[in-house]
């Protein structure tokens, strides 16, 4: 495909000014992004090789490319050491901007702050992804960490994962989060499982684990409050 040939409207630039940046596909904002083509093929076209890296490519999930490395993107025919800087650097932008945390002191009260701090993001994910809410002994978070990438019906998470980042910076108190793709936060029986392993283990290193907080689609459920209501905790 030729971005030349074209009508006006249709090109990724004129579309944007026209329409919007929220009215443009996974596809012609990376074409924006990558600017220009090659002999061989077009913008558009090693866009698409760089969609074709990710499982799925929806309008929402792209959070994929976040994971790719420069080396990864430079495989791409195409693609060379200066678009692939520019595709990580606008990665990073996009987080920094999802999370103005590093801006201002969010206090964690319970478990809805924690899902009005991830529900935008993580609710329409396609695939389960766990992150850790690192808090200091006033709950004031400290810092996000990602800890797992899983398929559509799973996430595996190491606790050492967890851990390790937790003793580097001497915090005190911890809560896990994950999404359930699916949209219904009920806790599994392995997030269950994986909530005792991982209070254990807070409890033998003097760590406080808060909760665990399953987002779902614009709604959640907070590990602890239904194993406590079980009888489980």
């Amino acid at each position: 495909m030729i971005i030349k040939k074209l009508p006006n409207y249709e090109r990724p630039y004129e579309k944007l000014e026209i329409y919007g940046e929220e009215n443009l596909s996974n596809l012609e904002l990376l074409a924006i992004i990558i600017k220009n083509g090659t002999k061989e093929e077009s913008a558009l076209a090693l866009a698409q090789k760089v969609l074709d890296l990710g499982n799925n490519c929806s309008k929402i999930d792209i959070t994929f490319l976040d994971e790719l490395s420069i080396q990864e993107l430079t495989q791409i025919k195409g693609i060379g050491k200066v678009k692939a800087i520019q595709l990580k650097a606008v990665c990073e932008l996009a987080k920094r901007i999802g999370k103005p945390i590093y801006a201002k002191k969010i206090v964690i009260k319970g478990s809805q702050d924690v899902a009005n701090l991830f529900m935008k993001e993580l609710a329409s994910t396609k695939r389960e992804i766990a992150k850790l809410l690192i808090l200091n002994n006033k709950n004031v978070v400290i810092k996000i960490k990602n800890i797992s990438f899983g398929g559509q019906n799973f996430v595996m998470i190491d606790p050492k994962d967890i851990f390790t980042e937790v003793i580097k910076m001497q915090a005190q108190r911890i809560i896990l989060i994950h999404n359930h793709p699916s949209g219904d936060p009920t806790p599994s029986k392995e997030d269950i499982i994986l909530t005792n392993r991982i209070n254990e283990a807070s409890m033998l290193l003097g760590i406080s684990f808060l909760d665990h907080v399953i987002i779902g689609n614009n709604n959640y459920e907070s590990v602890f409050s239904i194993m406590r209501k079980k009888g489980l905790f």
